[in-house]
C-alpha cells in the first residue's frame, strides 16, 4: 500500500543525470527473451552447418569402434582410460562446436543490447541477497507470480506451434524407417530444423516485444517526483546559503588581497569618503597603470588609512575617482581614455619623491 502513492507521485521523466548514474551503477534494461532467443538461434546454427558432418563423423568413428571390438583390449585399467579417453574426445569435438555456439551467441545477446562495463556495486556481495524472507517475496509475490505467468504462457504458445509442426512428423518417421541409416538420419535432422525454426519465429516475437517492454519499464521506474528533481536542481547549482557563503568567503578573500597591495600601490585617486582607487606604475613592467584595489564607502576609508600609513600618495579627485571606479576592475590596466588624467597625477608623484629625496 505504501508504494502506490510513491509511484503515483513519480509522474516526471528521469533527468541526465539519473539516467547516466543509473548507468554508472549497471542498472541497465536487460531482457531475459534475447538471450534465449540467441541460444535457440545456435542450435539452429549447428543443426543446419555442422550436425550432419559431426554426426557422420561420430558415426563413422563408432561404428568402427563397434565393429572391430575384438580389436580393443581392455585387460588393464590403463586400456579402459585410453578408450574412454578416445571416445571422449570425439563426442567433445561435436559438443565443443555446439558450447562454443552457445557461448558466442549468449555473449553477442548480451553485448547488443549494453555496452559491456565492469561495475563493482553488482558483484560485491549483499546480506540481502540470501535473506530467505526477500527470496521468498521474489517468488511469490506479485513479480514473480508476472514471471511465471509469462513463461507459463511462453510454454503454451512455443508448444502449440511445436505441435502444429509435428503434426506429420510420424509419417516421415515412419518412411524414414525404411531408408537407408543416414537417408534416416537426415530426416530427422530436417524434422528437428523445422521444429527449431518455429521455436525461433515464436521467440523472436517473444524476444522483440521483450526487448521493448523491458526499456519502457526501465524508464518508468526511472521516474522521478517533482521534489526529487528540485532536489537534484539544487545539489547541482548549490545550496543557496552555502553559495552566498562561499561568494562572502571570496570577497573577504579578494579584499584581503587588495589591502595587502596597496602599500605597494604608487598613488590612491579619492573621493574624500566614498570612492577610492589605489594604483601602481612601474616604467620597466607596466605598460599603464594597474588598479590594484579599489573600493567604496568603509572600504575606501580603510584603502585610505593603509596608503596614509605607509606614505603613498592620496589625491583628492572626486569627478576622476567617480568616474574611474565604475570603469576599472582590480588586476588591471586602466583605460585609455584616463591615462592622461593619471599620467599627470604620476608625474606629481615622482616630481614628489624626487623633492624628497634632496632634502634627505
Amino acid at each position: 500500500m505504501s508504494e502506490a502513492p510513491d509511484k503515483e507521485s513519480r509522474t516526471e521523466e528521469a533527468t541526465e543525470k539519473k539516467v547516466r548514474d543509473s548507468i554508472e551503477k549497471g542498472q541497465l534494461p536487460f531482457s531475459r527473451e534475447v538471450p534465449v532467443l540467441a541460444s535457440f538461434l545456435a542450435v539452429l546454427a549447428f543443426v543446419l552447418f555442422f550436425a550432419e558432418d559431426s554426426a557422420v563423423r561420430l558415426g563413422g568413428f563408432l561404428s568402427i569402434f563397434l565393429e572391430r571390438a575384438d580389436e580393443w583390449s581392455l585387460d588393464t585399467q590403463t586400456d579402459a582410460i585410453a578408450i574412454y579417453r578416445l571416445v571422449y574426445l570425439e563426442v567433445a569435438k561435436v559438443a565443443g562446436i555446439l558450447m562454443l555456439l552457445l557461448i558466442s551467441a549468449g555473449i553477442a545477446a548480451s553485448v547488443l543490447q549494453n555496452t559491456p562495463r565492469f561495475v563493482a556495486e553488482r558483484v560485491r556481495p549483499k546480506a540481502s541477497n540470501i535473506s530467505l524472507a526477500r527470496g521468498w517475496s521474489r517468488l511469490f509475490g506479485p513479480r514473480g507470480l508476472v514471471e511465471f505467468a509469462k513463461s507459463l504462457a511462453k510454454l503454451l504458445v512455443v508448444g502449440g506451434f511445436i505441435t502444429y509442426v509435428l503434426r506429420s512428423a510420424d509419417s516421415r518417421l515412419l518412411d524414414g524407417m525404411t531408408t537407408h541409416p543416414f537417408a534416416f538420419a537426415g530426416e530427422i535432422r530436417e524434422i528437428i530444423a523445422d521444429v527449431l525454426i518455429a521455436v525461433v519465429m515464436v521467440m523472436t516475437a517473444i524476444a522483440a516485444a521483450d526487448f521493448v517492454w523491458s526499456r519502457i519499464k526501465w524508464r518508468q521506474d526511472l521516474r522521478m517526483t517533482r521534489q526529487e528533481i528540485k532536489d537534484e536542481q539544487k545539489q547541482l547549482e548549490g545550496d543557496p546559503i552555502v553559495k552566498a557563503r562561499l561568494r562572502s568567503l571570496a570577497r573577504d578573500r579578494a579584499r584581503q588581497r587588495m589591502m595587502a597591495a596597496v602599500p605597494k600601490a604608487t598613488l590612491v585617486i579619492a573621493n574624500p569618503t566614498h570612492y577610492a582607487i589605489a594604483m601602481r606604475y612601474q616604467r620597466d613592467r607596466d605598460p599603464a597603470p594597474v588598479v590594484v584595489a579599489k573600493g567604496q564607502d568603509l572600504i575606501a576609508i580603510r584603502i585610505r588609512e593603509i596608503a596614509t600609513e605607509h606614505g603613498v600618495p592620496v589625491f583628492e579627485e572626486p569627478a576622476l575617482a567617480r568616474s574611474m571606479y565604475r570603469q576599472v576592475s582590480v588586476d588591471s590596466l586602466i583605460p585609455p581614455e584616463f591615462y592622461k588624467a593619471v599620467a599627470e597625477l604620476v608625474r606629481r608623484v615622482y616630481a614628489l619623491n624626487e623633492a624628497r629625496r634632496r632634502i634627505s
